[in-house]
């Protein structure tokens, strides 16, 4: 080569200078520099290919708005507003006694009995037959009601011991389902009383801290009254949230009391109140 080829020449020209060029060794050496700048290249972008998709794919996660889980049909319960105004249902009329009738005179009467002829007492006290035409026979000799007939009823009757109607005196029972379920004073049955537990709760502060959510089942029972009695976990989430849903249980305005056969008895609920930090 001369001085003019040499200034201009690569190391590869000069070490294969008046060699076979065309086996294969220079065209290898001449194309290295290529392949190295091309394979650094590949391998940067697949390396930063790698770590982005990581990242790129939490910051969508956090990004997407959370999915509430959907709750099966059976314990979905949207309920529509309770009317502005809540009328307090009146209180009962208390119930009247019952009236006696006027009671007629009676007469003792003779009662026979089967005994021995020793036996027998020695005066008879068979009234005079008059006597039964003006008052009633009866097992005492009453002074009666002169103004009542003598066939007004029966006289020997007394009446019961209880202070009420007969009523008041029938054995109270709790029932789970009547023909007229206990209400609200909007009405809107066990919806609108789920919805207002709702409405009533408010998230304790402990529960929020340790991220408590679910469901607390409770059971109560309205008395005859329309009031709210015997409040009771049935399954509960702890973290003050079962206090909670007693007290907004607590809280709910006077029912309108559930009726079977027409007489207002005692209901038993039990429903679900559902806790989501949002």
């Amino acid at each position: 080569m001369t001085n003019s080829q040499l200034a201009t020449a690569s190391l590869d020209d000069i070490v294969f200078d008046g060699r076979n060029r065309h086996y294969g060794a220079y065209q290898l050496r001449a194309a290295y520099q290529r392949h190295v700048s091309r394979a650094l290249v590949i391998a940067t972008a697949v390396f930063a290919l790698l770590i982005a998709v990581p990242v790129v794919a939490r910051m969508l996660e956090d990004k997407a708005p959370a999915v509430l889980p959907k709750a099966p049909a059976v314990n979905e319960l949207i309920a529509p507003p309770l009317g502005p105004d809540v009328v307090t249902p009146p209180e009962p009329a208390a119930a009247k006694p019952p009236v006696q009738p006027p009671r007629p005179a009676t007469i003792k009467d003779l009662v026979p009995v089967v005994v021995k002829e020793k036996d027998a007492p020695a005066e008879s006290e068979v009234p005079e037959r008059n006597q039964l035409l003006e008052k009633a026979s009866g097992f005492v000799t009453t002074e009666g009601d002169p103004n009542a007939a003598p066939d007004a009823g029966p006289v020997d009757l007394e009446p019961g011991l209880g202070k009420g109607p007969a009523a008041d005196i029938v054995k109270e029972r709790i029932y789970v389902s009547v023909e007229q379920m206990p209400e609200l004073p909007g009405g809107g049955g066990t919806t609108a009383i789920v919805a207002a537990i709702q409405r009533a709760v408010k998230y304790p502060s402990l529960a929020l801290r340790n991220g408590v959510e679910g469901r607390v089942f409770v059971s109560f029972t309205v008395n005859p009254k329309g009031e709210v009695v015997n409040v009771a976990i049935v399954k509960g989430l702890g973290s003050g949230l079962d206090e909670e849903t007693m007290r907004a249980i607590n809280s709910l305005p006077r029912f309108i009391p559930g009726k079977q056969n027409g007489r207002e008895v005692s209901v038993s609920f039990t429903v679900p109140v559902t806790y989501k930090i949002q």
